[in-house]
């Protein structure tokens, strides 16, 4: 027995689901005013979710560490770098730039010695 015709109605029914919820927001735009806490508390959202992606990617989960390796690892350490110049400098690009260099640099010299 195939699911075919299932599948595609799950996909079409969430595909509907998503589009009628971003729309709302879009056709329900000017017919009411957000409190001025909450749209306060909004401006933090895309810090957040940019900090959750990071964070997933930067620090070892899976147990608890058993060396000082295993902590300071080239993704950690970029990172550590990059948000010293981010905080110095408030420059996004410069940020990206010596946060991905040094990444780069650090992974080959990590890589080259075995680590």
């Amino acid at each position: 027995m195939t699911m075919g015709w299932q599948l595609w109605a799950a996909a079409l029914a969430i595909g509907a689901i998503t589009l009628l919820t971003r729309a709302s927001f879009i056709a329900l735009a000017g017919r009411f005013t957000i409190p001025s806490p909450v749209q306060r508390a909004l401006e933090f959202t895309p810090v957040a979710a940019l900090t959750a992606i990071v964070a997933l990617e930067v620090f070892p989960f899976g147990g608890a560490p058993n060396s000082l390796s295993v902590i300071f690892t080239p993704r950690l350490l970029a990172a550590l770098v990059a948000a010293l110049v981010a905080w110095r400098t408030r420059n996004v690009i410069l940020t990206i730039v010596v946060g991905m260099a040094l990444l780069w640099a650090l992974t080959f010299a990590f890589g080259a010695l075995g680590w």
